[in-house]
């Protein structure tokens, strides 16, 4: 399994922006394909946007269309996912995720195996 590491979460006011990383320790990420997902208590977890192999890229749902952008990194083992204009409602612990036995994307979270550990987002005044 790919493991990886989210960073880049924290308290940010609305209207604010933040970047979050995904990362693979021993691996190289452009050879698979990187979805962003989020889970707010009590919710289910939701697919956001993803990253194919050939960098086409993928937004799920129309709440961050516009405000969230997802993009490799020049370091090869980093996949980021810049969120502006943030509002209360982005508010969630946010995965990446992949799986090295596919070779799509999707926004459905039951299509992954390697997921990291999550980085909390709070949008807060």
């Amino acid at each position: 399994q790919v493991q990886l590491v989210e960073s880049g979460g924290g308290l940010v006011q609305p209207g604010g922006s933040l970047r979050l990383s995904c990362a693979a320790s021993g691996y190289a990420l452009d050879g698979y394909h990187i979805g962003w997902f989020r889970q707010a208590p009590g919710k289910e977890r939701e697919g956001l946007l993803c990253i194919s192999r050939n960098d086409h890229t993928t937004v799920y749902i129309d709440s961050v269309k516009g405000r969230f952008t997802i993009a490799r990194g020049n370091v090869r083992n980093t996949v980021y996912l810049q969120m502006n204009n943030l509002k209360p409602e982005d508010t969630a612990v946010y995965y990446c995720a992949t799986d090295r036995n596919r070779y799509s994307c999707s926004g459905d979270p039951g299509m992954y195996s390697s997921w990291g550990q999550g980085t909390q987002v709070t949008v807060s005044s």
